[in-house]
């Protein structure tokens, strides 16, 4: 079996990783040590590959696969929570490479499932199943944005489906929820709910929530108002932690009715922050709470995916996945 070892990378709005990836017969063999860099430093891609190409301090492969935080259509690409722009048509010789995959960051977390060690799984709600070899499995992960893909699998093969679901509608489901859509109404013309289950969807629940009780905040990073809300330190930030969980949970639960899914795999940058809150929060509640569907809700198991790396593995995924059904042709 011939190995090929390529470039990996996942761009974010907050995180640019890159990784030297092995892939052979349709799989990922080895995964490289990731290199971090955060996106802001950079003012482009070609840049920010130059400081990986300088820390890695020798030359890469010639073939790279990358993981976008945008749709992949059209001649250029606009990262959702990052200013770089991205011109598919010139990008290959732009980074010095004979050929660059381009795959939509949740469509590499769906590549990534195939992937997976039973290890690499927690389990957060539902029936402690496995994770079906046939049916529909929704991805869906709340980082710097909220992502969704989802996986149909058939006779042993998966098919990935890319959407843009984080930007559907936030549905509020009580009066607190009425009063945080009308306060994020005075803000954003659409609410979308990765406005409310996002990484800086925390800052607009927190900015809600003293609103509406009409107390003063004092504004800071998103990174030290997780760490606040996580901790039980700032009485306000957990109780918008709280409302982000709820809001977590049912906008899954829509998620998976929406593609008719047989199991949900949790994913993103935020997840693994608050998996240990999860099953307690009344995400499982809000993921089944669904009226006359309650007891199909009720069978579906949702998993944490605890992979360090799922984008990197993904984008890896999707490419060793790309050169095998070229062979096939």
């Amino acid at each position: 079996m011939d190995t090929q070892d390529i470039v990996a990378a996942d761009i974010g709005g907050t995180n640019t990783r890159y990784a030297i990836a092995t892939v052979a017969g349709g799989r990922v063999v080895a995964l490289g040590e990731p290199v971090t860099l955060q996106t802001r430093d950079y003012a482009s891609l070609a840049s920010s590959w130059d400081a990986f190409a300088r820390i890695l301090g020798r030359p890469l492969p010639n073939a790279a696969a990358i993981a976008v935080a945008c749709p992949i259509s059209g001649d250029i690409l606009k990262l959702t929570n990052n200013p770089w722009v991205i011109r598919p048509g010139a990008l290959a010789a732009e980074l010095g490479m004979a050929s660059v995959l381009l795959v939509n960051d949740f469509g590499a977390m769906g590549h990534a499932i195939g992937q997976l060690q039973p290890h690499d799984l927690r389990h957060i709600a539902g029936p402690d199943l496995t994770l079906p070899e046939s049916g529909v499995i929704s991805v869906i992960g709340p980082g710097t944005g909220l992502g969704v893909a989802h996986v149909l699998r058939r006779d042993g093969r998966g098919r990935v489906i890319e959407c843009e679901g984080g930007h559907m509608d936030f549905s509020p489901l009580d009066h607190l929820e009425d009063q945080i859509l009308a306060h994020l109404r005075t803000r954003f013309s659409r609410v979308s709910v990765e406005r409310i289950v996002s990484g800086p969807g925390l800052g607009n629940l927190y900015e809600a929530l003293a609103s509406i009780e009409g107390v003063a905040i004092q504004p800071g990073e998103d990174k030290e108002l997780w760490s606040r809300a996580i901790a039980g330190t700032d009485t306000l930030a957990a109780s918008a932690l709280s409302r982000f969980c709820l809001a977590f949970g049912a906008m899954a639960g829509d998620i998976a009715l929406a593609q008719g899914a047989n199991a949900v795999v949790v994913t993103g940058g935020i997840a693994p922050r608050i998996a240990h809150l999860l099953p307690t929060s009344g995400f499982a509640e809000r993921f089944r709470a669904k009226g006359r569907l309650e007891p199909l809700m009720a069978g579906i198991p949702v998993k944490l995916l605890t992979h360090p790396n799922p984008g990197l593995l993904g984008a890896a995924a999707a490419f060793a996945i790309s050169q095998t059904n070229r062979r096939d042709l």
